[in-house]
């Protein structure tokens, strides 16, 4: 899909402060409201903005320990990947779960309380499945970048 921009504008405010009003949007990127209502609504149905939510600080919600997971599997077979991608999607606590070549099979990215709460979760997770043949674990000790923003 091709985006014009204007579309753009709209998309960087967006991704900046998806709580602004269609006025508000619209004084930002030169545009009268309408035209914003229109974009917006014709950029969601069409996929571009996926969805609209707020971002929390995880250590003011009891979530401050965050760990990244290399996760290699015995058997790759795609049924394997699925039932493994099923697994961790129903669990709140992994944040984002990627299929990734070379190397491991999945990056994890886990946020949860504390260490205790990490060990229960790779208890159930990895312990637990007789399919997961390495787990690798990396806790942040800082984290000096988070972004949500994609470049237009």
């Amino acid at each position: 899909m091709m985006l014009d921009e204007l579309d753009k504008r709209i998309l960087q405010q967006l991704q900046q402060d998806a709580a602004l009003t269609n006025h508000e949007l619209a004084a930002r990127v030169h545009a009268s409201p309408p035209t914003c209502l229109r974009r917006v609504k014709r950029l969601t149905e069409q996929g571009v903005i996926a969805r609209q939510v707020a971002i929390l600080a995880p250590e003011k919600v009891g979530a401050g320990l965050t760990a990244i997971v290399e996760i290699t599997l015995d058997h790759q077979a795609t049924e394997y990947q699925l039932a493994f991608e099923k697994l961790v999607a129903a669990e709140a606590a992994v944040q984002q779960c990627y299929r990734v070549s070379p190397g491991p099979d999945f990056v994890l990215v886990i946020q949860v309380a504390d260490m205790t709460a990490y060990h229960a979760l790779a208890h159930r997770l990895f312990a637990a499945q007789a399919n997961v043949r390495n787990v690798r674990s990396f806790f942040s000790i800082l984290r000096s970048k988070f972004e949500t923003q994609l470049p237009l």
